[in-house]
């Protein structure tokens, strides 16, 4: 057998080191190669809502102003397993005019994955207003879309005005995140 120097054993320790360290600049391409491909797997198994049934309601609803009403919201997959994490993109109209409804400020949201044919839920909990008060929304219509995608699907609003903390750009409301529904 034959004895190396102390020093070539050291060096090719450390050479051996730097080259498993992942911030190091040797790693940088194949982490950025496995980021992207895991980004573009959890993009493509998101749900998508062409694929997703839509039922509104039936509410609580807020018989007068400055009650609080429950509407909740069932989803229901109608493609392939496909995943929901985040807070659904809400927004109330009263024709042209219109505005998102805030997340719930809560805890950090589940990551549900819907099999075919599964159900999730969300709640929007809304503070009726009064009619042509100037803090109020006489909102007309709810968008509802999914995390991250620009697409929505349109529903009637009948639940009376909403009112507005400082205005109707304000909204007294907040949709909750996604939770599992049924068995």
């Amino acid at each position: 057998m034959r004895a190396l120097p102390i020093a070539v054993v050291a060096a090719a320790a450390a050479l051996t080191l730097t080259a498993c360290d992942s911030g190091g600049s040797n790693s940088d391409s194949d982490g950025g190669k496995k980021a992207s491909t895991a980004s573009s797997a959890a993009a493509s198994t998101a749900c998508k809502i062409d694929q997703i049934g839509i039922q509104v309601g039936p509410a609580n609803v807020a018989p007068a102003a400055g009650d609080t009403g429950n509407v909740p919201v069932t989803l229901t997959n109608k493609g392939a397993q496909c995943t929901l994490q985040g807070f659904p993109a809400v927004k109330v109209q009263d024709g042209g005019t219109g505005t998102d409804v805030p997340e719930e400020k809560s805890a950090t949201p589940p990551k549900l994955t819907l099999a075919a044919s599964g159900t999730a839920s969300f709640t929007i909990t809304y503070v009726r207003g009064t009619a042509g008060d100037g803090k109020s929304l006489a909102a007309t219509t709810l968008k509802i879309g999914l995390p991250g995608a620009a697409t929505t699907q349109s529903f009637k609003w009948s639940y009376g005005p909403l009112a507005g903390k400082t205005g109707p750009n304000d909204p007294n409301a907040s949709v909750s995140s996604f939770q599992p529904a049924g068995d």
